[in-house]
């Protein structure tokens, strides 16, 4: 088996150990919400945390045999095997909306997968990798603060936010290549550096995407997450690590498209996923809610009350913690009264 077909057979593997960790992490959600560190004494939750480690592992070792540009991207098939996934096993059924999502992201990354050429494993100098960590730290603070400025914008804030986090999940990604190439027998003191950029990038990811979620839900958040991860990694795969695609600038322009469609893909996928099905209602007990005046008698049209809706399946989303709710606007909201 050649590397190319290898690395692809890891990533392949690696996004169903991910959408199986998903999978579980979502259904320890539904069952503690509002409980902070309920999943800590789940067995449930500590399987999800081992096949995302399996995940990690995997998708290191496809960094290793294949490039960049084709790795990043393949990650995120890790949405599209969680729907039939959680079909099979938890019984949640995806819409119209996730599955289109879903043909479009297959198709776009087969496409990218066809063109994808063959390159030798290459790795980046040490001034590159300075440069490069100086470069991404300035981008993702200065993303931050812009974020922090934001307050009173929840939706561009939150989207600042993922676009930070996926920056830096994208570059830690780039470092791991680096390393990967590299490895010998033992850990040098020269990937030292590397593997502290590792560590710093995916603390950095991980903090910025729970802000995210924070601002603005779930949905734009993971959407931008899933497309600015990959982009940022096959950029830089594609400008300092040497790779390329078949066919020259026709191949290149080629590629580009079936990115675009795939993100499209994505993003419908996403969103679906998120707002769209089986959310879980958690209702109040009769006795603690304020009494209300029957419509007929008050006068007033009768007043539909927000469901709270907690813990959704949210397709995929292995940078996030495994109990977010989802906030619902107006969830205070006052009964109208004559």
């Amino acid at each position: 088996m050649s590397a190319l077909a290898l690395s692809v057979l890891l990533s392949l593997v690696s996004a169903v150990a991910y959408a199986g960790g998903a999978i579980v992490q979502e259904r320890v959600a539904v069952s503690c919400p509002g409980e902070r560190y309920a999943p800590l004494r789940r067995p449930a939750w500590w399987a999800a945390v081992a096949l995302n480690g399996l995940g990690g592992l995997l998708h290191v070792a496809a960094l290793a045999c294949g490039p960049l540009s084709l790795v990043q991207p393949l990650g995120a098939l890790t949405i599209v095997f969680a729907l039939p996934m959680a079909a099979l096993f938890v019984g949640r059924r995806a819409g119209s909306t996730a599955w289109r999502g879903a043909i479009m992201a297959t198709v776009g990354l087969a496409g990218l997968l066809s063109l994808v050429g063959a390159s030798d494993a290459q790795s980046l100098s040490a001034a590159q990798r300075g440069g490069l960590a100086v470069v991404t730290g300035g981008v993702v603070v200065t993303l931050t603060v812009a974020g922090r400025a934001a307050h009173r914008h929840p939706a561009v804030r939150s989207v600042l936010f993922a676009t930070g986090s996926g920056v830096a999940f994208g570059i830690s990604s780039v470092f791991t290549k680096t390393v990967a190439v590299d490895w010998t027998d033992g850990v040098p003191a020269a990937e030292l550096p590397s593997l502290a950029a590792i560590g710093v990038l995916a603390t950095a990811g991980m903090l910025l995407s729970q802000a995210s979620y924070r601002s603005g839900g779930l949905a734009a958040p993971l959407a931008t997450l899933t497309v600015v991860n990959p982009v940022v990694a096959t950029a830089v795969g594609l400008t300092m690590f040497g790779e390329t695609f078949r066919h020259g600038t026709t191949g290149t322009v080629l590629a580009l498209g079936c990115g675009v469609v795939a993100a499209g893909g994505l993003i419908l996928l996403t969103t679906e996923r998120i707002g769209g099905t089986a959310p879980v209602v958690a209702t109040a007990p009769a006795e603690e809610l304020p009494p209300a005046e029957p419509a007929e008698r008050s006068g007033a049209a009768p007043v539909d009350e927000p469901p709270l809706v907690v813990g959704p399946f949210h397709g995929g989303l292995y940078y996030a913690s495994p109990c977010v709710p989802v906030p619902v606007l107006d969830r205070d909201r006052s009964r109208v009264r004559s």
